[in-house]
């Protein structure tokens, strides 16, 4: 009896805190957008992201957005807070009632993100290699920065990445797709299909009624 009701008392507390906690959270994150100046809607987010938009980037947000940073808002084991980082002169949009859950997404070139996207917990989107390939360019730190690899990464709308994949640069993820959870994807995924594996790889069809995906996996 007693365990019974302390435990009630228990779940209320955390509850009005977790509505205090998700307050701050949206009021912190509003100041950290007009900071970092991102055009956005509204949009609900439980935790605090890290955002870092160099001065001419563009980051770009569609209306509805929800953001979990939090192992409370998404308890699967990938506990790192959303990372938005874009580099000068590149672009970061993200489309209307996406879903994101503790995934980092580092833009120097461009990514666009469609509407009704959900990105699991976990998941980075790269557009870059980061250093050069030649390892003698690597040396030299100004030469490797100037010379990295970058290229537009596109993911189409009502696509679905499971949780902990890394979508590498170059890559366009199709309509209403979905790539396997811990996927790594190196090339593009065609509309209405299934990826999975590092690398990935075509797995079956996605099926689609009165545009309503039915996809089993």
């Amino acid at each position: 009896m007693i365990q019974y009701i302390f435990s009630r008392v228990y779940k209320a507390t955390r509850n009005m805190l977790a509505v205090l906690n998700k307050f701050l959270s949206k009021a912190t994150c509003n100041i950290i957008f007009y900071g970092q100046n991102v055009e956005h809607k509204d949009y609900s987010t439980i935790g605090i992201p890290f955002v870092s938009v160099t001065i001419g980037g563009e980051f770009k947000i569609g209306r509805n957005l929800k953001m979990n940073n939090t192992l409370a808002g998404n308890p699967i084991g990938r506990s790192q807070r959303c990372i938005f980082f874009v580099n000068k002169n590149a672009q970061l949009i993200i489309g209307n009632n996406v879903g994101i859950s503790q995934t980092a997404i580092v833009c120097h070139k461009q990514i666009i993100i469609g509407d009704y996207v959900k990105i699991g917990g976990g998941t980075c989107i790269y557009d870059t290699d980061f250093h050069s390939i030649d390892p003698n360019i690597r040396k030299n730190p100004k030469m490797d920065r100037a010379q990295k690899a970058n290229s537009a990464v596109v993911i189409k709308d009502n696509a679905f990445i499971g949780a902990n994949s890394t979508i590498l640069k170059g890559v366009t993820i199709g309509e209403n797709s979905v790539i396997g959870a811990c996927s790594l994807v190196t090339k593009s995924v065609p509309d209405n299909e299934i990826w999975a594996g590092n690398p990935a790889k075509f797995v079956k069809a996605v099926h689609v009624n009165n545009n309503i995906q039915l996809s089993i996996y």
